[in-house]
């Protein structure tokens, strides 16, 4: 783990928790596109308020990442890389993003919470997300809606 906050964090995690010694290294890295954004979500999260992010699986795929999967670790940072509490997924749901219901964007807990506000968000991040490989998104893009619980901070 190169960031030195998210791997002080993660020792401190390890040594309250022998039980999770032989985990391989969490993923590392900040929500989101921007730095107000990616600040805001990781308050959001340290807060127990955002128990949810939805990423598209062309996205993903795209950048060659893997799916996430119940039971991984992130060490979630702030736009600079300061560690700031870390997550475990116990979720994973694929739904295209027409699927998307109120309780989901309850569950990301950002803005209004609204699924109205959720749709307008998401869909011009994945805008942003997709344009540098040519695509768009699209009503019947697959959705991976990953929920997580905030399991550790300082």
């Amino acid at each position: 783990m190169e960031n030195a906050s998210a791997r002080s964090l993660w020792g401190d995690f390890l040594d309250a928790h022998l039980e999770f010694a032989n985990e391989d290294a969490p993923r590392v890295g900040h929500f989101c596109d921007n730095e107000k954004d990616a600040n805001t979500c990781a308050e959001l999260i340290c807060k127990d308020i955002k128990r949810a992010t939805s990423h598209s699986l062309l996205g993903l795929q795209l950048r060659g990442e893997p799916l996430p999967k119940i039971g991984d670790f992130m060490v979630v940072t702030d736009w600079a890389g300061e560690a700031k509490c870390i997550i475990r997924t116990t979720s994973v749901k694929l739904l295209p993003f027409f699927a998307v219901h109120a309780e989901h964007a309850r569950l990301e807990g950002e803005g209004d919470k609204s699924l109205e506000h959720w749709q307008k968000t998401h869909w011009d991040y994945y805008t942003r997300e997709l344009e540098p490989f040519g695509k768009v998104p699209r009503e019947s893009m697959i959705i991976v809606f990953e929920r997580f619980e905030q399991i550790f901070k300082r």
